[in-house]
């Protein structure tokens, strides 16, 4: 466990973004084994538009990087934090504890609040745009969000006081499992149940994506499914019921136009026409 503290320690850049290149490969490649809707769609054209939000993503978090790095190193210098304030425990443990309460804080909690405060749903609903969810969806974040995520990452770095090790492992464990648990895989749904009792499984996240409420409000997590089942956010639907989009933006085509996508934030949302929802469904 030690090693692994200090490989994260110093982790090279360049090993992060491998992770995340294997990552959205591997589970590419397991969708077309294992799909769980039969979506329609040009695969490549669609991963072309998710991976510019990829790179606007790192083209953001690059260089405020240091920002993250020095609120950490503050936390450490001056003892301010819950794991600087909790006595002395197994390295494990603490990096257990560290993963779990920045998952709460830096996405769980960012990611309600997006869905709460107007301004910044503007800016999430980007992500809710996309008609054929697949582990590409996983980074598919206006730019403007990039910028909200990495404040509450500052933020959950300071309230925990988390050493760089720690940060860098739970950002590791972010971007794997928003792959996963977006990727168009099917699991056998026992095994699915089971998994969501402790992480978020992919049956779970894909309630989250679809069209209209209560179920786009529910199932925020993005490692652990606890915090759901805590603030009773935590929603089931079959998934032969799941139709992907958002009811006020359901312009499949708009929603394929990076220009527009970017605009959307910036602009008066009209009132969504009558449509028949069910005639995009993926199952």
């Amino acid at each position: 466990m030690e090693t692994i503290y200090n490989y994260f320690e110093s982790i090279p850049p360049a090993h992060r973004s491998l992770i995340l290149v294997l990552g959205i490969a591997f589970f590419w490649i397991l969708e077309s084994i294992v799909p769980l809707f039969q979506l329609k769609y040009k695969k490549f054209k669609h991963a072309g538009i998710n991976i510019f939000f990829t790179l606007t993503t790192v083209l953001v978090n690059f260089p405020l990087a240091f920002l993250l790095l020095k609120t950490s190193d503050w936390t450490i210098a001056n003892n301010f934090g819950v794991l600087q304030w909790l006595p002395a425990m197994p390295l494990w443990i603490k990096i257990l504890l560290g993963v779990m309460l920045l998952d709460l804080l830096s996405a769980w909690l960012a990611h309600w609040v997006e869905h709460k405060v107007k301004l910044l749903w503007g800016f999430h609903l980007i992500h809710h745009t996309d008609h054929q969810v697949d582990t590409t969806t996983a980074n598919r974040h206006h730019p403007g969000e990039s910028m909200v995520r990495f404040i509450f990452t500052c933020f959950g770095t300071l309230i925990v006081g988390a050493p760089v090790a720690i940060i860098m492992i739970y950002q590791a464990l972010s971007v794997v499992f928003s792959q996963f648990n977006h990727a168009n895989i099917s699991l056998p749904k026992k095994l699915d149940n089971v998994l969501s009792w402790i992480i978020v499984s992919p049956d779970m996240h894909k309630v989250h994506h679809h069209y209209k409420l209560p179920y786009t409000d529910s199932n925020y997590g993005n490692i652990f499914s606890l915090w759901d089942r805590l603030f009773g956010t935590f929603l089931k639907l079959p998934n032969q019921d799941i139709v992907y989009g958002v009811d006020t933006y359901f312009n499949e085509r708009e929603n394929s136009d990076i220009g527009l996508l970017l605009k959307i934030p910036f602009k008066t949302y009209k009132s969504p026409e009558k449509v028949d929802m069910k005639s995009t469904s993926q199952s």
